[in-house]
């Protein structure tokens, strides 16, 4: 019998574990942590999102360059499989209103527990507290799935970096991504509408258009909104040290529309009031747009041109260990199609230990069970 090792607790290392052990291997899952899948029970706190349920093709674009990498593994085992997995141990999954996929109990615990119990029965064996220094396993094959660099509290610390860069494997920088952004905020702003959501919102940067969420930050913002549009927006402040977006505050308004609201006679009401009351703007948007000092002295027309194209400008990327998910790793073409590290034979990688990056969304799962599920099948 063939025997497995695998370095890594966490939702790649989980379903390699057990897809290899269906096939009869015996396996042994090592994690330095005390418990499995921490990250994993971290992301189920707000509700589970574990893929999307868009066409696949739609799916794929959301990769980047790392689509055509990834393909293989995506067309083996789809987000339908995913579902399908998911009701095979008990927990029936949704669609919600954006298209993105959760378990009806939307908490990661029940699918965790029920995973677990089945690894249990398939003979899986775990060891906790184990720290891997790249020695030789004694097993016939390795495969490492230890996470990229974000969240390092729950695991992902990236420590495996030195010890695969001594065998001379290529090592691309970790950045945040899915993170937040900075933004120098007046005092008044900050104190007054930290943790508050702006919404609704359209985020236009340069090319790139998305409707979403912001949350304003004590140092900035972060949001769905803008994790979606992370990797251009850090891109550009690596390129030019900061960037800027442009926030459409009216989204379902016309300019026209608000030009004419605005021309309504004010009376006795404050700048504040007046935009409350005629154009139903949170006061969050309205502190927003008086962060430039002379919005009371435009036009009617750019005052409405400027709630629909606000310009707020991003000089700094939040750090990496508060990032949802990091970029860099493994550079990709030191692996075989395979996953197999071209250097360490019998050695393989999976998840965020490699070089690629995905929006929030359910991507970044996705991927991580595609492509242990694409490695176990050719084991």
């Amino acid at each position: 019998m063939k025997t497995i090792s695998i370095i890594g607790a966490g939702p790649a290392g989980l379903m390699a574990a057990e897809k290899l052990a269906e096939r009869g291997l015996s396996v042994s899952v090592y994690d330095h942590r005390p418990s499995p899948a921490r990250k994993f029970l971290m992301a189920g706190r707000g509700g589970l999102n574990i893929t999307h349920s868009e066409p696949l093709e739609d799916f794929m674009a959301r990769y980047g360059d790392a689509a055509s990498f990834l393909r293989p593994a995506l067309e083996n085992f789809t987000p339908q499989n995913l579902r399908d997995w998911c009701n095979e141990l008990g927990e029936e999954t949704f669609i919600g209103s954006s298209g993105r996929v959760f378990p009806k109990s939307f908490k990661a615990s029940p699918l965790l527990r029920a995973w677990l119990k089945r690894l249990d029965n398939l003979g899986v064996k775990f060891h906790y507290n184990y720290e891997w220094s790249g020695q030789d396993m004694g097993t016939d094959m390795t495969i490492l799935a230890m996470g990229g660099a974000s969240w390092p509290r729950l695991g992902s610390d990236a420590a495996w970096t030195k010890i695969l860069t001594e065998h001379g494997i290529q090592i691309n920088p970790f950045r945040p991504t899915n993170c937040g952004f900075n933004v120098e905020w007046s005092d008044i702003f900050q104190h007054k509408f930290a943790g508050t959501p702006i919404k609704p919102v359209m985020i236009t940067h340069e090319n790139q258009r998305v409707q979403g969420e912001i949350m304003v930050t004590q140092n900035g913002v972060e949001g769905g909104g803008i994790y979606a549009l992370s990797r251009f927006i850090r891109n550009s402040i690596d390129k030019k040290n900061q960037t800027t977006i442009n926030l459409d505050l009216k989204p379902d308004t016309s300019i026209d529309k608000l030009t004419m609201l605005l021309k309504k006679p004010r009376g006795r009401d404050s700048f504040s009031n007046h935009l409350r009351k005629t154009l139903s703007l949170s006061p969050v948007a309205i502190g927003l747009l008086q962060e430039d000092r002379n919005v009371q002295s435009l036009s009617h027309q750019n005052l409405a041109t400027h709630i629909k194209s606000y310009p707020l400008v991003l000089n700094g990327i939040a750090p990496i260990d508060r990032a949802i998910s990091s970029a860099g790793g493994i550079a990709r073409d030191e692996l075989t199609d395979n996953f197999m590290l071209k250097k360490m034979p019998n050695t393989y990688a999976i998840g965020e230990m490699i070089d690629w990056e995905a929006p929030t969304g359910g991507y970044l799962l996705q991927a991580s069970f595609s492509m242990a599920v694409y490695l176990a099948r050719h084991l």
